[in-house]
């Protein structure tokens, strides 16, 4: 899963084969670089999408090993052709992040020396208008990172309560008018269910005031936005998924994450940030034997695209970075 600010464009020597520039590369490059120096390093890009992070570690260390996961077939397609030139370095599979633990398990990989989550939407999710991702074109609204399974938006369009609506445009949207959309799309669905981005859309423009579509971005953003994780199952996904990929992580191994909307980044704040505190009792005068922090912050607080690299790619622009380094086992 690619996130938001990778740029696809067509490849000068192989049209057709999508490639992007990732985001924040040369600061990941040296965050992970510490810990995927040794003579077996593995690591895990648990979003490895058209491989861009993976094949510039790959590069940079010609002894590291990587596992690859995404659950867009399209995407994992690509990356394969991309890093066939690294052979047996290389092993993908086509999983949703949350299983990074049993994937792992599956290869005999107790421990890794290296973490990659790069979140969000991928930008070649994004330009594939027929995959309805985007609002900008007329689609289906389908929405699914792995097609062909599960519901898709135009499901949750027309068959959530408005209560479930409103629930999650305010839950994963952040939405300020949700009861007032989802109250909208309601209404609109008994005449006619929605199929397409394009209706919905039109709804959103008149749905929202004219007062905040002045000053808060596109009417649509933050619906499409909360769609999605619904659909894919986004948020409850990286819950799992960050403290199985955490408990995998070597004493010296690095983890690096980049989100790209506050929901993200707070669940990846508070797994980081737990892990980092003591947890010997308040009061005791020495540190308990296996209670002290299993985490060291890399990062102060969350870091961001410098102005250079979001004039290049804008959709680094929302980017949030951060990475912690493991000191110590769990008791």
């Amino acid at each position: 899963m690619m996130a938001t600010g990778e740029t696809p464009h067509e490849h000068a020597d192989e049209p057709g084969v999508p490639v992007h520039e990732p985001v924040q590369l040369d600061r990941v490059l040296t965050l992970l670089a510490p810990a995927l120096s040794g003579p077996d390093a593995v690591m895990v890009d648990a979003t490895v999408g058209l491989g861009g992070h993976a094949d510039a570690l790959l590069a940079a260390h010609p002894a590291l090993t990587l596992i690859g996961l995404d659950r867009d077939q399209d995407a994992l397609r690509h990356c394969r052709e991309r890093l066939a030139k690294y052979g047996d370095r290389v092993r993908l599979a086509h999983a949703v992040f949350d299983a990074v633990s049993e994937v792992l398990t599956e290869l005999g990989i107790a421990r890794v020396q290296g973490v990659l989550f790069d979140l969000g939407v991928s930008s070649m999710q994004l330009d594939q208008h027929e995959r309805g991702f985007s609002y900008a074109r007329d689609a289906e609204l389908d929405m699914r990172m792995n097609p062909g399974t599960g519901p898709t938006a135009a499901d949750v369009l027309n068959t959530y309560s408005v209560g479930e609506l409103a629930r999650i445009l305010r839950s994963y949207g952040e939405e300020r008018f949700a009861h007032r959309i989802a109250k909208a799309v309601v209404s609109a669905r008994q005449k006619e269910p929605f199929t397409t981005s394009a209706r919905l859309v039109r709804l959103l423009t008149e749905a929202v005031p004219a007062a905040s579509r002045r000053t808060g971005g596109h009417p649509a953003k933050r619906t499409f936005q909360a769609l999605r994780i619904e659909v894919n199952g986004e948020l409850d996904a990286l819950r799992a998924a960050l403290p199985a990929a955490l408990d995998r992580l070597a004493v010296g191994g690095r983890f690096v994450a980049l989100s790209y909307h506050s929901l993200e980044d707070r669940m990846v704040k508070k797994a980081l940030v737990e892990r980092a505190k003591s947890r010997t009792p308040e009061g005791l005068p020495v540190e308990l034997a296996g209670h002290g922090p299993q985490l060291r912050l890399l990062t102060r607080g969350a870091e961001q695209a410098s102005e250079d690299e979001v004039e290049r790619n804008p959709r680094s622009g929302s980017v949030r970075l951060r990475a912690a380094e493991r000191i110590a086992e769990a008791a």
